[in-house]
């Protein structure tokens, strides 16, 4: 084939072959045109699999550690309920970012114990009649009224620790 300036190729009319080579202009200092093969390419790209029957692309999003999406939102995410329907229950570490659900006719207390840790957040719905009152246990509970209960049936409140053991109650709070 004669040297064709890539403008002037024919598009591609069906999938690469894994040892087809494609150009790459690097323009990271002198630009200057190098060879990747498709087999270097998709060993690069975060695709894991493809689902044959349904085109369903299963995506690997790489190292994740800086939890940084890029903007993008996360599909299909639903945050896991702890229903509870005692009048009393102590925070557990293994509730982080669930929601706290608390149906009970008669007043609840929810106890924030030590050792959560910095960070530690989760969101408590209170669906029965009965009041959630937030008891601090070891730990420093703010909120900027100096609330301690949601405030009625159908309320919600967040909890998030900003420090080990200091918590910061929001949402709808009542004294």
């Amino acid at each position: 084939m004669a040297n064709k300036k890539i403008s002037e190729l024919t598009a591609l009319g069906a999938a690469p072959a894994t040892g087809d080579v494609l150009p790459l202009t690097d323009v990271s200092g002198t630009p200057t045109t190098k060879k990747v093969t498709v087999a270097n390419l998709m060993g690069a790209a975060p695709v894991q699999s493809v689902n044959s029957a349904t085109g369903a692309v299963s995506v690997n999003a790489g190292n994740l550690a800086d939890f940084d999406f890029d903007g993008n939102a996360i599909l299909g995410f639903d945050a896991t309920l702890n229903d509870q329907t005692g009048t009393a229950y102590t925070l557990l570490a293994a509730d982080a970012g669930k929601v706290i659900t608390c149906d009970n006719g008669s007043a609840i207390t929810l106890t924030v114990p030590a050792s959560l840790g910095a960070g530690f957040t989760c969101s408590v719905v209170q669906k029965g009649a009965g009041q959630v009152t937030f008891a601090a246990s070891s730990t420093t509970i703010n909120n900027r009224q100096s609330h301690t209960k949601i405030a009625g049936q159908h309320g919600v409140a967040t909890l998030i620790a900003t420090a080990a053991n200091v918590f910061v109650l929001a949402g709808d709070t009542a004294s």
